[in-house]
C-alpha cells in the first residue's frame, strides 16, 4: 500500500482527496499547515506528498525547499494558480510534477502513477551474480551461460549441476552430494546419472585442445579445480 501525505489547508478538498485516495488503495496522511506538514514529511516515511503551494505559516514553496534538504520523497505540488512562473519556482524548489487546481480525480491518479512508474525506475537494479572460470562466465540470477562471449544453451538440470561445482570449485563431490544438490534428497534416480549430465556439460563447454572444465576423481566424483 503506497503512503500518501497531502498537505492541504482547504479541508473539504482534503476530505475529497482523501476519501478518493483511500478507495484507490492510497494510506493517506493530512496536515493543514506548512509546518505541520513539513514536520510530518521529515519523521515519517512517505511514499509521495501533495504539496498545495498556498499555506498557513510556511509556504508550499518553503516546505518543498526544506524537504529537499533531507529527503528526497516524490513531491506533487497542488496549486491554484498556472502561471508559467508559478510552475517554474515549484519546480526549481524541488517538486516533481505540478497539477492545477481545480482538477479532475482521474488526473490526480494518473500524475500518482507517473510519479511511482518514474521513481520505480530509478531503483537501483539489484547486482548481478557471476562466476567466471577460465572462458566461462555464468550469471546466476539470468541462469545464462557464456563461452568466449557467446551463449551456450542448457537444460534447467546441467545448469543447477555446472552451478554447483561453480560454487564448490577446488572441492571434490562425490556423485550422491551432486545427486543431494541438483536432483534433491529424495530423488530415486541412480547415481550413473550424474556420470551422464557430467557429460552432457563436457560436450557442451569443453574445449577438445584443452583440459576438461570439470575433472574425474577415480571412485570418488568430480571436481572443477581454479
Amino acid at each position: 500500500m503506497k503512503k500518501v501525505l497531502l498537505i492541504e489547508d482547504e479541508k473539504n478538498l482534503s476530505r475529497f482527496i482523501e476519501l478518493e485516495l483511500k478507495y484507490e488503495g492510497y494510506e493517506i496522511g493530512l496536515a493543514f499547515t506548512g509546518r505541520d506538514g513539513l514536520d510530518m514529511a521529515l519523521n515519517e516515511e512517505w511514499d509521495v506528498i501533495l504539496l498545495d503551494l498556498m499555506l498557513p505559516g510556511l509556504n508550499g514553496l518553503e516546505v518543498c525547499r526544506r524537504i529537499r534538504q533531507s529527503k528526497e520523497t516524490p513531491i506533487l505540488m497542488i496549486t491554484a494558480r498556472d502561471s508559467v512562473m508559478d510552475r517554474v519556482s515549484g519546480l526549481d524548489s524541488g517538486a516533481d510534477d505540478y497539477i492545477v487546481k481545480p482538477f479532475a480525480i482521474e488526473e490526480l491518479l494518473a500524475r500518482l502513477r507517473a510519479v511511482f512508474r518514474r521513481t520505480q525506475n530509478d531503483v537501483p537494479q539489484s547486482p548481478v551474480t557471476s562466476y567466471v572460470h577460465n572462458n566461462l562466465t555464468v550469471y546466476k540470477e539470468s541462469r545464462q551461460v557464456f563461452k568466449e562471449g557467446s551463449e551456450i544453451e542448457v537444460t534447467k538440470r546441467e545448469y543447477d549441476l555446472l552451478l554447483a561445482f561453480l560454487e564448490n570449485k577446488n572441492i571434490v563431490l562425490t556423485r550422491e552430494v551432486l545427486l543431494n544438490k541438483v536432483w534433491g534428497y529424495d530423488t530415486e534416480v541412480e547415481t550413473n546419472v550424474v556420470d551422464v549430465y557430467v557429460r552432457y556439460l563436457r560436450n557442451k563447454l569443453d574445449s577438445p585442445e584443452e583440459e576438461s572444465i570439470i575433472q574425474t576423481v577415480r571412485g570418488t566424483g568430480y571436481v572443477m579445480r581454479s
